[in-house]
């Protein structure tokens, strides 16, 4: 990597070159075999960024930007929304693991957003929407919402973790692209 560019800067762009890859190519090209298994159990992880995503069955961090075991610290949960955990495990990955990139991936095809849309706040899932509502106000437009909603997570990050570079996305899930915002 460029050594003019930041630890945060080269992370990113590694997590951009990874997609290019999986777009590309159509396959996941981390490593998941036995060496990096060892090597982690025995030395630990140490990844170089923390993703937080949907937990979308279709969406799924080590595969869109090509990276294996120990190299994402991925929070997955619906709505790729930063509750009180959720800040809990950035906490832990920034200050015991040393990561200086966060990125909040939204996706297409949301159902927690598209729940937050209709007004679905009963259950436990109102944690979920009525979070996912206060970042997108009265924005009606599916797409729209859905980037609001990224860009409002991104900034709680970037609120709690002032250190550390916060980087908002969106994935594709028909085409495999990651867009950045």
């Amino acid at each position: 990597m460029d050594s003019s560019l930041s630890k945060s800067e080269e992370a990113l762009l590694r997590l951009k070159n990874g997609n290019v890859k999986y777009t590309i190519s159509g396959f996941f090209t981390g490593e998941i075999g036995e060496r990096i298994r060892k090597e982690t159990f025995e030395n630990g992880q140490k990844p170089f960024a923390v993703v937080i995503s949907c937990s979308d069955s279709r969406v799924i961090p080590e595969v869109i930007f090509s990276c294996g075991i120990g190299e994402l610290f991925v929070i997955r949960v619906a709505g790729n929304v930063a509750l009180d955990t959720e800040m809990a495990s950035i906490d832990y990955c920034v200050n015991h693991l040393g990561v200086s990139l966060a990125v909040v991936l939204g996706h297409t095809n949301c159902g927690a957003v598209k729940a937050a849309l209709k007004g679905h706040n009963s259950g436990l899932v109102a944690r979920i929407t009525s979070d996912i509502q206060k970042g997108i106000g009265r924005e009606q437009d599916y797409c729209s919402a859905s980037k609001l909603n990224v860009k409002y997570q991104a900034e709680k990050l970037r609120e709690a973790f002032p250190s550390i570079k916060v980087a908002e996305a969106m994935y594709d899930i028909n085409t495999g692209c990651v867009s950045w915002l």
